[in-house]
């Protein structure tokens, strides 16, 4: 990545963006073959293995405590990566991750004590509110109630990163967490996922690019990046997810979004930043897990 440096910052950080919710689309259009589970699984795995080979995690003298702690990034991570494919199979990918998004905007929220950011926390809950207005029917509610699901797990995940950083040096702790992730998912999708694999070979091909796209490119875009800008900037930009998710969606999927949920999209795009802006500047960066986003 030598020429990585010459390249902006925020423009690495977007760039990961990107990588990130089009990976993720790319996943979608395979749904019909491998199912959301399978997509989850074939990604983790595939994710994992990219992962162990590029990193080569030294885990030989950790503790029971830093086990502990990557296990549980890891249950965080097999939560956000399942639950978030399943709600995407039922509702457009900008709708899911706006919701999805959610999660670290409550973290963000809960770590503040300033009346002012109640306006951000309504204009948040408006947002969602309008998503939910047209979810009448109970696929579409069950794909919402999954995309909170996935929401609640990525704030768990805010948490259990910021735990496990503290206990182990460098990215081991996210690589073993990822091989976690792969063992919890594989159960649930591992089946239909090799059933589909041994009909049509090519889709290893079409995972493993999904898996670079949402882990190996966007975490080194993301690392670099947030060497030389604050973390308030990388949040304002991290905050483009589902803007990016719902350019993904009508892209790759076609999936059009009305006027309400583009409107709700924005309040919640909106709220993000305003939190984010308006927070301390020793307040982390409300990114998502870019390996499996």
């Amino acid at each position: 990545m030598g020429s990585v440096p010459r390249v902006p910052a925020p423009l690495l950080a977007v760039a990961a963006i990107f990588s990130v919710q089009f990976g993720s689309a790319f996943a979608r259009l395979h749904f019909d073959e491998v199912g959301p589970t399978g997509a989850a699984t074939l990604r983790l795995v595939f994710g994992a293995v990219i992962l162990v080979v590029a990193v080569r995690p030294r885990v030989g003298r950790w503790r029971l405590r830093q086990w502990v702690a990557a296990i549980l990034l890891g249950l965080a991570l097999a939560g956000m990566n399942s639950l978030i494919y399943l709600a995407l199979a039922r509702i457009p990918l900008g709708v899911a991750v706006t919701l999805e998004f959610t999660g670290p905007l409550a973290v963000a929220l809960a770590q503040t004590r300033r009346w002012r950011d109640a306006g951000w926390a309504l204009l948040a809950f408006v947002g969602v509110v309008l998503l939910g207005v047209g979810s009448t029917g109970s696929i579409a509610l069950g794909g919402v109630l999954l995309a909170f699901g996935a929401a609640a797990f990525w704030a768990g995940y805010i948490f259990a990163s910021s735990h496990a950083g503290r206990l182990i040096d460098g990215i081991d702790g996210l690589v073993v967490a990822v091989v976690v992730a792969a063992i919890v998912v594989s159960p649930f999708g591992a089946g239909r996922a090799w059933h589909a694999v041994v009909q049509e070979p090519t889709l290893v091909a079409v995972f493993l690019a999904v898996a670079l796209l949402t882990s190996a490119l966007p975490y080194a875009l993301e690392m670099v990046a947030l060497r030389r800008i604050e973390t308030r900037v990388f949040g304002v930009l991290s905050s483009l997810g589902p803007a990016v998710a719902a350019l993904a969606g009508l892209v790759v999927v076609h999936q059009a979004l009305d006027a309400r949920e583009i409107v709700a999209l924005v309040l919640v795009t909106a709220a993000s930043v305003g939190v984010t802006v308006t927070r301390r500047s020793t307040g982390s960066a409300m990114s998502h897990d870019v390996s499996l986003g």
